[in-house]
C-alpha cells in the first residue's frame, strides 16, 4: 500500500514544472549537450526515488536540460552511489545522496569502494526524515515507558531494516540507554519484510523512517512511542520525541542530498546549490513532503555546510558502531 503511495506521489509529476523566483539557465557550456542524469540508488517506489522525481523536473527547468532519473539499486544504496563516484566530473552525472550510505554504511561497513567525502561534491541537503518506533495498534505497549520496563524482564524484539542501518543503531542505543537489556535486534533486508512480521505478530515492534508510515499511523493501524527528531513534528503532534522522554542521543534523522562526483567545476557546483532554496520551495515537492513528514532542515546545509554536516554524523555514528562492535559484513 505503501509502496504504490509512493509511487503515485512522484507519478504526479509527469509534466516539467517551473520554479517561481528561478529563471533558466543561461546559455554556456555547461549544460548544452544532453540530458543530465539523477542517479537514485534505491528501486522505484522508495523515498529516494520519489524524491528524484520530484526535483527532477523543476531542477530540469530551471538548468533548461532535461534530467533523467536513473534507478541504480543494490547492495543497500553503495552500487549506485559508487556508479556517481566514478563518472566524470562534468555535470552531467548527479545522485541525490542518502545518509543509509554516506554515514551509517560509512560508519559501519569495513570497507567502501569510495570515500564518502572525498570521492564527491556534496551540493546540499534536500529533506530528511526522522526514525520511529513502531508498535501494532492492539499492542499492549502504549507508551515509551511500558516497552522498556517490559524490556527489563522479558524478551522484546525490535526489527531493522538491516544489521549497521539507522534503526538498528538506535536500537542499541536505545537497550543501552534504557538499561533493557532483553530488546532484542532482528535485522530484516529492508523495512517491507521487517513490516510484514510486525503486523503479523512475528516480533513486538520495529525501527523506521517515518516517510513511509505516516498513513498507517494517521489511520489508527500502527502506534509510535518515541521519534528521533529534536521537535514534535506538526504533521503528527501526538508522537513524543525519545529526547522529551529522557533519551536524548537518539536524536537523528536520515537526510537526503544532491551530489555529484569529486572535481565538480566551481561554477556548475555554485550554480546547483544556488538552485537548492528554491527548488525546495516548489509548491507540489513541498506538499509532497508534508504529506510524508520528511521536510527540509532550517537552516538547509549547503556546500561547506553539508560537507561538515556529514563528517560530523560519520564521526557520531562511527564512535557508536565502535562502541558496540557493529560491523555489517
Amino acid at each position: 500500500m505503501q509502496r504504490r503511495r509512493l509511487l503515485g506521489l512522484a507519478a504526479a509529476l509527469a509534466a516539467p514544472a517551473a520554479l517561481p523566483g528561478l529563471a533558466r539557465a543561461q546559455n554556456g557550456a555547461w549544460p548544452g549537450r544532453g540530458s543530465i542524469r539523477l542517479v537514485a540508488q534505491f528501486p522505484p517506489g522508495g523515498l529516494v526515488d520519489t524524491i528524484s522525481r520530484l526535483i527532477a523536473p523543476p531542477l530540469g527547468a530551471a538548468l533548461g536540460q532535461t534530467v533523467v532519473v536513473e534507478n541504480r539499486a543494490g547492495a543497500g544504496g553503495v552500487i549506485g552511489t559508487d556508479v556517481v563516484a566514478k563518472a566524470p566530473a562534468d555535470g552531467y552525472t548527479l545522485l541525490v545522496s542518502h545518509a543509509s550510505v554516506h554515514v551509517f554504511s560509512a560508519a559501519t561497513l569495513p570497507t567502501l569502494p569510495f570515500d564518502p567525502v572525498a570521492d564527491f561534491t556534496h551540493i546540499g541537503m534536500l529533506v530528511e526524515a526522522p526514525n520511529i518506533l513502531l508498535v501494532k495498534a492492539d499492542s499492549p505497549y502504549r507508551t515509551l515507558a511500558d516497552y522498556v520496563a517490559a524490556a527489563r524482564t522479558k524478551p522484546v524484539r525490535y526489527g531493522s531494516s538491516g544489521i549497521g542501518s539507522a534503526p538498528h543503531l538506535l536500537g542499541v542505543m536505545l537497550t543501552a540507554e534504557a538499561r533493557a537489556p532483553n530488546l532484542d535486534h532482528v535485522p530484516y533486508r529492508g523495512s517491507a519484510p521487517a513490516m510484514q512480521d510486525l503486523m503479523g505478530g512475528s516480533i513486538e515492534s520495529m525501527f523506521d523512517p517515518v516517510t513511509t508510515n505516516v498513513a498507517m499511523l494517521k489511520d489508527g493501524t500502527l502506534r509510535c512511542l518515541g521519534i528521533s527528531s529534536p521537535q514534535r513534528l506538526p504533521q503528527l503532534p501526538d508522537i513524543p520525541t525519545f529526547a522529551e522522554q529522557g533519551y536524548g542521543r537518539l536524536t537523528s534523522s536520515q537526510w537526503l542530498g544532491l551530489s555529484a562526483p569529486k572535481g565538480l567545476p566551481e561554477p556548475i557546483a555554485a550554480k546547483l546549490t544556488a538552485l537548492i532554496p528554491a527548488l525546495l520551495q516548489t509548491p507540489v515537492l513541498r506538499q509532497r513532503c508534508e504529506e510524508l513528514a520528511t521536510l527540509p532542515r532550517n537552516p538547509t546545509p549547503l556546500g561547506a555546510d553539508f560537507v561538515a554536516a556529514i563528517k560530523e554524523e560519520i564521526a557520531t555514528w562511527s564512535a557508536v558502531a565502535k562502541q558496540f562492535n557493529i560491523v555489517q559484513s
